[in-house]
């Protein structure tokens, strides 16, 4: 590991170690050993007729091919793909010497791959792999942040606290709402992640199934790749295509991710101001170094830390998105090596949200620093009393509000409280506004 060129395989290995099992090179094999295999057992279902007296009892060991792959079977297609340097053919080479091991009839060997295209493979794997992924690790570990934000939500909902716009004091809010902003703009996102569909192309060399149609021109091909693809793999069919998949709905994927990356910055970047601000303090655990140099330090390096991986991971995802779609004619190679790299952002993605959640968990609330800087900044009142001498027709409120809070002295309470016995309001009107305070005037 300290060899690794990546600190995905490296330093960061241990936080995303599970989804080697989805985008590694030994996945990737996996997943294109499965695909051939249930390729093959749907030909032998549909039936195809040289295929249709192939023993049913053969179905699972045949499944243990890529259910039980070992590192060492990977290796095995890795040794062949030296000779074919063709990674795909390979996998095929691979697949027929496992059925005379298995002790398959020779006469079905040549179904392995029948009529297809290596994208037929590539383009199905990986969108497998995309999806189930997505499905076991990353979206658990999204759901995890969510559930935290939704928790601390609740837990300081009634939690006053200025808010700050421009960077400068302005009308209090509070806490837990501001963190609700970001349960709800994550929620929204989720919903537009989950309704992209997972596409796959299956449709021979350029699309058409030619092979399968001059082979046996009977069967509705179409039909077939229809089934294999959504009820087999679980995957949607994208049709017409060319070679390959036009990979627009994985655009759209990454483009999802990369708003969801976006709002957890804004989030790591808030909670690092309200740490300087002092409104959180950090647990300690004992024998952390917090500066090499200062010993008092305790920094927010868990939001830093998330907000640079969310970075990271969004560049990915923009040049995945841009480039994927696009290919001359009917396909070049250039999606071919860039797939590869579709587990990199998902990797990323995680080590922050798993940053992000260390963090949070590190989080206590200081409310003395909450009620302080309530105190202090007496002037935000001033929107309060304003909007009620507008409704009691007092002239020029806007106006008088003005005057009295840039005067360039500090506003205080007794500011206030003298101010409010100066105007010409009925008693009523001055004891409703002698009850406005920083700390209540929260909205609702």
């Amino acid at each position: 590991m300290l060899t690794s060129i990546s600190p995905v395989d490296g330093r960061y290995y241990r936080q995303v170690s599970e989804l080697s099992s989805y985008y590694s090179e030994f996945a990737l094999i996996r997943y294109r050993t499965r695909v051939e295999i249930e390729y093959f057992i749907a030909l032998c279902e549909l039936p195809l007729p040289q295929m249709a007296d192939f023993p049913k009892s053969l179905y699972e060991p045949l499944r243990e091919i890529y259910s039980g792959m070992t590192e060492d079977d990977a290796a095995k297609v890795k040794s062949i793909e030296k000779v074919t340097n063709h990674d795909v053919k390979a996998v095929e080479y691979f697949i027929k010497e496992k059925f005379d091991a298995i002790g398959v009839d020779p006469k079905y060997k040549e179904f392995v791959h029948f009529g297809l295209t290596s994208q037929d493979i590539n383009n199905t794997s990986v969108p497998l792999s995309l999806l189930e992924g997505i499905q076991d690790v990353y979206l658990p570990s999204l759901y995890d942040i969510i559930n935290t934000l939704s928790d601390f939500a609740q837990e300081w909902k009634e939690v006053p606290m200025l808010a700050r716009t421009h960077g400068q004091p302005a009308s209090p809010t509070r806490l837990g709402k501001e963190i609700d902003v970001y349960v709800v703009r994550l929620q929204e996102q989720l919903k537009t992640l989950l309704a992209v569909p997972y596409a796959a192309k299956f449709g021979g060399a350029t699309g058409n199934l030619n092979a399968h149609n001059v082979a046996y021109p009977e069967f509705d091909w179409n039909e077939f790749a229809n089934n294999f693809v959504e009820e087999t793999l679980g995957l949607k069919r994208s049709y017409p295509t060319t070679q390959i998949e036009h990979y627009d709905y994985i655009a759209a994927l990454f483009d999802a991710m990369k708003r969801i990356n976006n709002i957890l910055i804004d989030l790591a970047r808030d909670i690092w101001m309200y740490i300087s601000m002092e409104y959180f303090k950090q647990k300690i655990k004992a024998g952390e170094v917090g500066s090499s140099a200062m010993p008092h330090k305790v920094n927010p390096i868990d939001f830093e830390n998330a907000e640079g991986n969310f970075g990271y991971a969004n560049a990915i995802c923009e040049f995945l998105a841009s480039k994927l779609p696009i290919s001359r004619l009917q396909r070049d190679l250039t999606d071919s090596t860039v797939l590869r790299n579709v587990g990199m952002p998902i990797a990323h993605s995680i080590i922050g949200f798993k940053s992000i959640l260390k963090g949070l968990g590190k989080l206590i609330l200081n409310d003395a620093k909450l009620e302080e800087d309530l105190e202090d900044n007496w002037a935000v009142v001033a929107e309060a009393l304003q909007t009620i001498l507008r409704r009691e027709s007092y002239p020029n409120p806007y106006e008088t509000l003005k005057q009295l809070t840039r005067t360039g002295s500090a506003i205080s309470r007794e500011t206030i409280a003298e101010f409010i016995e100066t105007l010409n309001v009925s008693e009523d009107v001055k004891e409703e506004m002698r009850a406005i305070t920083p700390h209540n005037y929260t909205g609702r």
